[in-house]
């Protein structure tokens, strides 16, 4: 028989429960939001949506029942986001933003001696996500270029294998990759899907400014999934509104630990509103890539070290001065960009979503005065 049950604390005293010590999102991956006239820090589309979007929402929103729960299986957004990319709505799951659905994913597949294998710098939400579900992350290194490998590849791979047999469950190529704006060359993805034994997890959220996608492998490649959001090309990042396209298999694995009604009925109308719209949205992401070859140009020109970039963003180094003093003298000119220098690997860098040409421009003129 055990012994007596402690005493029970004192009414009102105040109780310190520490959380799990491995869930803590990298130092320095938040960025600030602050007061500034040009806001080039988050990726967001610096476009709205078209008006006309706005006004067949608003028609939709006034045939919703709100007194009734939202169809559980989302099945009109589904069909809709199916008919777009060719494939069937049980290859679609949707959820509340990209990374809700790399939760869903994680929460599926992942948990208590399983692994994911993924290459930095990349997403930090990839490695954080898997932590909170009791995933351990196997992380590799990409080269001088931000590229992965084979020999890398490998290496990883053989570590994450060595935790147990099927591991890596789960392998991440974020493409183009964040932050480095770099688009995974095709023949790596073809190399991880023939020697990953998981889950290949390919994320696109940037992936309509880019010249392919891996979408093109998914027919012949039933352990691939391809992550996509709303939030970019679509410019609804107020909506948070993602989706993975994958085997139907996966889909319903990732739909047993989905909560109930988690998609709530405007979001899918919204959702179903914004696929109308797909030539604007075509034009805007013409428009994007054509500031951003704008970006770059001027950016090599001011002396900094420009990454190729096939995203909406830019990754550069200021070699002529330092990236904190330069990433303080923006924000003094009303300029806010990320300041990735201290992540690992990205010692020195900055990153700029590409705005309007007016916003691009006043970056531009404000990174003159920055560097002198």
């Amino acid at each position: 028989m055990s012994g007596p049950l402690p005493a029970a604390p004192p009414p009102g005293e105040r109780r310190h429960v520490e959380p799990r010590p491995d869930v803590v999102l990298i130092a320095g991956y938040h960025s600030p939001q602050l007061d500034v006239g040009v806001r080039l820090n988050t990726n967001e589309a610096p476009e709205p949506p078209p008006p006309a979007f706005l006004r067949a929402l608003e028609e939709e929103l006034g045939r919703i029942a709100f007194n009734r729960y939202p169809d559980r299986a989302a099945s009109a957004l589904r069909r809709a986001i199916a008919e777009l990319h060719g494939v069937t709505a049980e290859q679609v799951y949707c959820a509340n933003g990209s990374n809700e659905v790399i939760q869903s994913l994680l929460l599926a597949y992942g948990g208590p001696g399983r692994s994911v294998a993924l290459f930095e710098p990349t997403y930090a939400l990839h490695s954080h996500i898997a932590r909170v579900t009791g995933t351990a992350v196997v992380a590799g290194e990409r080269d001088e270029q931000y590229l992965v490998d084979e020999a890398e590849l490998e290496r990883v791979l053989a570590e994450a294998g060595r935790s147990g047999p099927g591991n890596p469950v789960v392998t991440f190529l974020c493409s183009p990759n964040n932050p480095t704006a770099r688009l995974e060359p095709r023949p790596l993805i073809e190399l991880v899907l023939r020697r990953a034994p998981g889950l290949v997890v390919v994320d696109e959220a940037y992936g309509q400014f880019a010249p392919r996608s891996a979408l093109e492998l998914l027919g012949e490649n039933p352990h691939l999934v391809v992550i996509r959001t709303f939030s970019k090309t679509w410019s609804l990042a107020a909506l948070r509104l993602g989706y993975a396209l994958a085997s139907p298999e996966v889909v319903e694995a990732m739909f047993r630990v989905t909560l109930p009604y988690h998609l709530d009925a405007a979001k899918q109308a919204a959702g179903v509103v914004a696929l109308r719209f797909v030539g604007e949205m075509h034009e805007r992401v013409a428009r994007l890539v054509e500031e951003r070859g704008r970006l770059v140009a001027a950016l090599g020109d001011l002396g900094t070290e420009v990454v190729p970039s096939d995203a909406n963003f830019v990754l550069f180094r200021t070699v002529r001065r330092d990236a904190v003093e330069v990433w303080k003298a923006l924000v003094e000119q009303s300029v806010l960009v990320r300041d990735v220098s201290s992540w690992p690997r990205l010692e020195g860098c900055l990153r700029v979503t590409v705005g309007t040409r007016a916003e691009n421009d006043a970056f531009l003129a404000a990174m003159r005065a920055a560097l002198g």
